[in-house]
């Protein structure tokens, strides 16, 4: 690692991002933020993005939270600037097009876990801890997790996190559908190697319109999501990628998208 804040891999438009603060955790603070958003800024613009990775450095967290340190002394209105620099760049992170991905090693806890649920899924280690324990430091969470965890794993169970501060392992995170998967930390690399396959398997603009279904039919009644649905599907016959991937299965051979 060097002293980046983020350090950025781009593994032919796989893109890996890991926060690279392992004395601190990994904590989030303005600078970390700043980096983030940089990256991001630059994501949004790279003309053949397939997918983003996002961890932490280190065997010990993923990201442990906001920087405590730095908010302990701020009035309402810097942390108000805080949190909206803080959901602002988490926002440019889930509204990407293409898949984003959390890779979860050890706490993930507070910012950290705010930042994993604007990813559209997460995998974890097993030594992953979760958890939105700020009402123990006497605020709530501001990064998103009020509204985001509910939307993920219900309002019982997200009120449950937000209001006790309890910390969940990672086999708890998957039944309550946090994590997608869990698996020894050894595996995490592998699971990368082989997720990194098949996307760049897949037609890119098939992907991008697959998560776009899925993401602003959410949104929408259901009437109105199939036929967002339907739009999109047509579309996918307006360019050459069904093309070659229709004529690869009739023919029996891998597309080259």
């Amino acid at each position: 690692m060097s002293d980046a804040v983020i350090e950025k891999v781009d593994n032919d438009g796989v893109v890996r991002l890991t926060i690279n603060r392992p004395k601190a955790l990994n904590a989030l603070n303005s600078d970390v933020l700043s980096a983030l958003e940089a990256h991001l800024v630059e994501l949004e613009a790279h003309p053949n993005l397939r997918a983003v990775l996002i961890t932490g450095a280190g065997e010990k967290s993923f990201v442990a939270g906001a920087d405590i340190t730095e908010m302990r002394d701020k009035t309402p209105e810097e942390a108000r600037a805080f949190a909206s620099q803080a959901l602002r760049t988490i926002k440019r992170l889930e509204t990407l097009p293409v898949p984003v991905v959390a890779l979860v090693n050890g706490f993930c806890l507070g910012g950290g876990c705010e930042l994993a649920l604007a990813c559209d899924w997460a995998v974890a280690s097993d030594n992953a801890v979760f958890g939105q324990p700020e009402v123990l430091l006497g605020v709530i969470p501001g990064f998103g997790g009020t509204q985001r965890l509910p939307r993920r794993v219900g309002p019982a169970m997200a009120i449950d996190l937000v209001t006790t501060g309890r910390k969940i392992d990672a086999h708890e995170a998957l039944r309550i559908g946090l994590v997608n998967r869990v698996m020894p930390q050894a595996e995490l690399e592998s699971y990368v190697e082989e997720l990194t396959k098949q996307l760049k398997g897949n037609g890119p603009q098939s992907v991008r319109g697959a998560k776009q279904a899925v993401h602003d039919g959410m949104d929408q009644d259901l009437d109105s999501a199939l036929a967002l649905e339907t739009s999109l599907f047509a579309f996918c016959f307006a360019g050459q990628e069904q093309k070659e991937g229709m004529s690869a299965f009739v023919e029996k051979r891998k597309p080259n998208f």
